[in-house]
């Protein structure tokens, strides 16, 4: 993949809009852009680079590897060129040597791992002393902000609420929605030190994301089809959407985010 200047906000919400379903778009370009100023230096391990589409549109030069323990997603992370070399590995189990990566990046992936602390501690591992360490994860705010949570608890019914929290981590996968204190403190045991930090992704953005699910449904026979998400992925198709979506992407740093950045550095 050539090298390519860091992309506007609008820029990124425009191709993930095209590229993939609108919920997941929508909080992949709000992520993206907090990459674009980043100095990241080479080597670079992405840690859990899934399907390869967040690294292909996000960062401004190949990744180093791409680690994942599935198959699958690795195949089109292949077909995708976002990274020099692919490895299918377990992240608490790198085959790389110590202090093998100058800059680690791990985008909405730590949530879903449940030894989480293991991943952080063989990240620590790979990494050089000083090497920044940047990822995303939900926080504890996300199951209580859901659309669904919030609208059971204004009629009275919490326990339903908080199983409709349960029942949508579920769906998400997630094996960890936690505050910014607990991921402080596992990352401290690891060994990293937390630079800077914040929560993104207000309530109204978590509703779009959330009913996205089921409004995406159609987009899911459009994908098995066609192999993309949209029939016409260009940007007058999207247009709307852009338009709908791009007041969140500018601001998306919010007191009550459901997710949190972090940047962290390897001490030595």
């Amino acid at each position: 993949m050539p090298t390519m200047p860091a992309q506007t906000t609008d820029d990124l919400l425009a191709q993930h809009l095209q590229t993939l379903p609108y919920f997941r778009a929508f909080l992949r370009a709000i992520e993206a852009s907090f990459y674009q100023d980043l100095d990241l230096p080479a080597p670079t391990l992405d840690l859990g680079c899934g399907d390869g589409h967040f690294a292909a549109h996000t960062f401004p030069r190949r990744l180093d590897v791409g680690l994942d323990p599935w198959a699958a997603p690795l195949r089109e992370a292949r077909t995708r060129g976002a990274h020099r070399l692919l490895v299918q590995a377990d992240g608490a189990a790198m085959p790389f040597a110590s202090a093998a990566f100058a800059s680690a990046v791990s985008n909405s992936v730590l949530e879903h791992i449940p030894q989480v602390e293991a991943v952080l501690h063989e990240t620590a591992r790979v990494l050089r002393p000083g090497a920044p360490f940047v990822f995303t994860v939900p926080n504890h705010r996300f199951p209580r902000l859901l659309w669904g949570a919030r609208t059971l608890r204004r009629l009275g019914l919490p326990r339903l609420a908080a199983a409709y929290g349960r029942l949508f981590n579920r769906i998400s996968r997630h094996a960890h929605t936690d505050p910014p204190a607990v991921w402080e403190e596992r990352l401290a045991r690891a060994g990293f030190l937390v630079e800077q930090q914040w929560d993104y992704f207000p309530p109204r953005a978590l509703a779009i994301l959330e009913w996205g699910h089921p409004l995406g449904l159609p987009s899911l026979l459009v994908k098995a089809l066609t192999g993309r998400w949209l029939l016409a992925p260009r940007r007058w198709n999207i247009a709307w959407l852009h338009r709908r979506l791009r007041r969140y992407a500018h601001q998306p740093r919010h007191p009550q985010g459901a997710y949190t950045f972090f940047l962290a550095r390897r001490l030595g």
